[in-house]
């Protein structure tokens, strides 16, 4: 009787036993996340921790995404019990509930990032600024869907967490929902990263769409050489800018300039190489993981999740469209003219994006190398994103 005890308890406490047909359903959409990643190859560093610590977080019983728990006297307020929550729980919590990771990240990107085609040709921040165009776009439309059905209603702190999407940055959109709507992070992070990776597939029609055979033929001078004193001073000059207009921006900002810093500068080349390689890759491991454990099946099944990939992917569009329309009008104003279809790496899949622009310029103009110029709108779109971020989290955040 033991025996039969024992073996029962045993039962009670397995995978199979406990497993809900919610868990079932996203252990296959983390599978299918883990095959973009590897079979497609899409965006796989982070589709790929994402996608297992999806599986993780799912596993019944384990509890490896449970955060921790502090359990408080309400008579004198000292904390009773400290509850340390699992693994993916704790590493959520240091450095996603912190902002830590996103920032990092940022570190790691403004070190491998060359802002000299911004420096060159500084009107393309404009395209950069016009992308950021679908972020607004969205946020209406996030709000208005509450007028279509209930159980698709979005405060407007979920609305500007759902339209930051649209700059096709993930770390500013982790950022940014880490603070403003933490119950939709998972959401938002999977469909931030997965648009990103789908960036070869969306934007081509779009840009087909908007430009004739003419406007994808325009050849554009080479780029003036950029001195390293100019690379050295852009960073503290948009940091302090940055700062005094729009302080709320200057996490994100100043990491990614401090990081451009050290690679531009020369002299802390040992630093810069760490940001560059290391630090961004064990950063992004655990981010990816910690993501991928707000995956979880209560959270996520939920009418509002797919609202939110339809909504992310017009964000998309919209700022890819936006791009593009905008250099077509500055055509209008600008003796020089600009290939429109650098417009669309105004988003900020950096270098992804700039190199969509320069295969379809190729498509319709073999010796037409669009690259470079497509790499001045494509960062402007990163610091156009942390700036939006900034300023929505100034508004909303307090």
């Amino acid at each position: 009787m033991d025996i039969l005890n024992s073996l029962t308890n045993l039962w009670h406490t397995t995978g199979l036993y406990n497993i809900v047909w919610q868990q079932a359903v996203m252990i296959g959409v983390c599978l299918f996340i883990l095959w973009l990643g590897i079979v497609k190859k899409f965006e796989p560093l982070l589709l790929i921790p994402i996608g297992f610590g999806g599986l993780l977080s799912n596993i019944p019983v384990a509890g490896i995404a449970a955060l921790p728990v502090s359990v408080v006297d309400p008579a004198t307020g000292a904390v009773v019990t400290q509850i340390t929550g699992g693994f993916l729980g704790q590493v959520y919590t240091l450095g996603i509930e912190s902002g830590m990771f996103p920032l990092l990240i940022f570190m790691g990107v403004g070190a491998m990032t060359d802002f000299g085609p911004l420096i060159a040709n500084p009107r393309t921040l404009l395209l950069g600024a016009a992308a950021q165009f679908g972020i607004f776009f969205t946020l209406f439309g996030a709000l208005m869907l509450g007028n279509i059905s209930p159980d698709m209603s979005f405060s407007l702190k979920e609305a500007a967490s759902i339209g930051i999407i649209g700059g096709a940055d993930g770390p500013t959109a982790i950022f940014l929902t880490s603070k403003l709507a933490p119950n939709l992070l998972g959401a938002i992070a999977v469909a931030a990263y997965s648009y990103m990776a789908l960036v070869p597939i969306i934007q081509p029609p779009i840009m087909k769409l908007l430009t004739t055979d003419k406007e994808r033929k325009i050849e554009m001078k080479q780029l003036r050489p950029v001195s390293k004193r100019e690379k050295i001073i852009f960073p503290i000059v948009v940091l302090i800018l940055c700062a005094l207009l729009i302080p709320d921006a200057t996490p994100l900002i100043g990491m990614l300039m401090f990081g451009n810093l050290a690679k531009e500068c020369g002299v802390i080349d040992r630093l810069s190489k760490t940001m560059q390689n290391e630090l961004i890759n064990i950063v992004t491991i655990l981010l990816g993981l910690a993501v991928g454990s707000k995956l979880g099946a209560e959270k996520f099944l939920q009418v509002k999740t797919l609202a939110i990939v339809v909504l992310g992917l017009m964000a998309f569009c919209v700022g890819s469209a936006s791009g593009v329309i905008l250099a077509k009008i500055m055509n209008f104003f600008s003796k020089e003219k600009i290939n429109p279809l650098i417009g669309s790496a105004g988003v900020s899949a950096v270098p992804m994006a700039a190199r969509v622009s320069n295969k379809v310029g190729q498509e319709y103009h073999p010796t037409n190398y669009l690259l470079m110029h497509a790499m001045g709108p494509n960062v402007a779109g990163v610091i156009g994103s942390a700036v939006v971020a900034g300023i929505l989290l100034s508004m909303l955040g307090k």
